[in-house]
């Protein structure tokens, strides 16, 4: 699903050679740095260089790793996915459950003023409390955030930053992509969206990854209108690869008297949900 030769790759093509003290002519019809350049600039030999963007090469150094991230520039993310790439092992390996403890669900019971769920590492939704069933339209458990935005088009209009949701959620896959190789249901997500969305397929291309852990989100939600939020996500222990994320809405905004609308018009349709949604572990 993702390799250290294609990520080389990339990240060698978006480097300025200007910035790396390079001279550019107009003759130059490379886009970014040459092979030669980054094993130049890095102190590797070319013929090593070559061999780990063919992936020829295995466990590089951390030397060596350190001097490739600095010359073509990563981010600290950027260079935490290196390290897995460049260490990942070509074995089967059990993928996280899918299930979670009951004690989970009443932490979530917990936050009645906030949209609040848990995630995998495939971004679906495992569980969630009745606002964030109210904020989605639908029954957590089994709503796939990924397809939700790239294939569902009936959807599309609940988020107001549509492009970049976009960006996060193919950045996301990526990371899960280099952290668990070996999860057959994250290759079948990643070829279906692939199949169904340009967008996607182009975003995948281009191997970026992130790791988005807060920040703004807006929905346009069809009954309360515009609710800008504050996103937060917790990773959960035991190396699950689930987070539990929290759309809180600022005090006295009109996104809180949003939430407050949403909430009323649930309690006066008469429905008997429980207040939180999701497969309990056995």
């Amino acid at each position: 699903m993702d390799d250290l030769a294609g990520f080389l790759r990339t990240r060698r093509s978006r480097v300025d050679p200007a910035s790396a003290g390079i001279p550019v002519d107009s003759r130059r019809r490379v886009e970014g740095l040459r092979r030669e350049e980054v094993a130049h600039l890095s102190g590797v030999s070319v013929d090593y260089y070559v061999r780990l963007e063919q992936g020829r090469a295995t466990q590089p150094s951390e030397q060596v790793l350190d001097a490739l991230a600095r010359v073509l520039g990563l981010d600290e993310t950027e260079r935490g996915h290196l390290d897995r790439l460049a260490r990942q092992r070509r074995r089967r390996a059990k993928a996280p459950g899918g299930r979670i403890r009951p004690e989970l669900l009443r932490v979530l019971a917990l936050i009645p003023d906030a949209p609040a769920l848990i995630m995998n590492h495939r971004l679906d939704v495992l569980a969630g409390n009745r606002l964030a069933r109210l904020l989605f339209g639908r029954p957590m458990p089994g709503l796939s955030i990924a397809r939700h935005i790239f294939l569902e088009e009936a959807e599309r209009g609940l988020y107001a930053q549509w492009e970049e949701c976009t960006l996060d959620v193919v950045g996301h896959l990526r990371l899960a992509a280099g952290k668990h190789p070996e999860d057959p249901r994250l290759a079948s997500l990643i070829g279906e969206l692939a199949m169904g969305s340009e967008r996607f397929r182009r975003l995948w291309a281009r191997a970026d990854v992130r790791a988005r852990t807060h920040g703004r989100k807006i929905y346009r939600h069809p009954l309360v209108g515009l609710l800008e939020l504050h996103q937060e996500n917790f990773a959960l222990p035991d190396e699950s690869g689930m987070e539990l994320l929290v759309l809180s809405a600022a005090p006295g905004s009109p996104a809180e008297d949003g939430l407050r609308l949403l909430a009323g018009l649930d309690a006066d349709s008469g429905d008997a949900r429980p207040a939180v949604e999701g497969r309990v572990a056995g």
